[in-house]
């Protein structure tokens, strides 16, 4: 877990019948699961189900401090799955094209498969099967222009969370490309 991510330290993270569950460890604490290892050129694959009013994310190329690529997993009012945002970066914000509505299946399963690749990153996403996001950065803008980091997984801190939501991953796979 970061130590450092201004989302906060929640220690709300468990693993229920093989199911990782985040949510707020109390109103307004959120917080970034990070891997140890870190990745450079990578696919990930999982399943995720998010109760609707909370605000996730998957976190490619992360610092310790949780500055990503972040896959939003904003599911909630105004918000979007799929979309590419710089979390702690410069102003990077990629929507999805609006398939990712007719992808997604409310209150169910959903696949997520997101791709970096590149030092100049390119990043491609789909849900259920379904390409929502094929996004070229104009330079490498992460942390000192990392081209690796660790993989994370997000628990928005603040008021962007449902009270006692959570947020649900299974059948993570990593795949490194080179």
């Amino acid at each position: 877990m970061s130590a450092t991510n201004h989302h906060g330290q929640t220690r709300a993270w468990r693993v229920e019948d093989g199911v990782l569950v985040g949510g707020q460890e109390r109103e307004g604490v959120g917080g970034v699961l990070l891997t140890n290892r870190r990745y450079g050129d990578v696919e990930v694959a999982l399943d995720v189900w998010p109760d609707f009013g909370c605000d996730s994310g998957l976190f490619l190329r992360s610092s310790e401090d949780g500055a990503a690529y972040q896959v939003m997993i904003d599911y909630l009012d105004g918000g979007n799955v799929g979309g590419v945002f710089g979390e702690g970066l410069v102003e990077l914000d990629a929507k999805p094209n609006l398939e990712w509505v007719k992808a997604w299946h409310p209150g169910e399963w959903n696949h997520l498969r997101a791709r970096i690749e590149g030092n100049v990153p390119h990043i491609t996403v789909w849900i259920n099967g379904t390409m929502i996001t094929d996004w070229t950065d104009t330079a490498n803008h992460a942390a000192g222009e990392a081209v690796n980091g660790a993989i994370g997984l997000q628990v928005h801190g603040g008021s962007r969370w449902l009270r006692g939501g959570r947020i649900r991953f299974r059948n993570l796979t990593v795949h490194e490309l080179r």
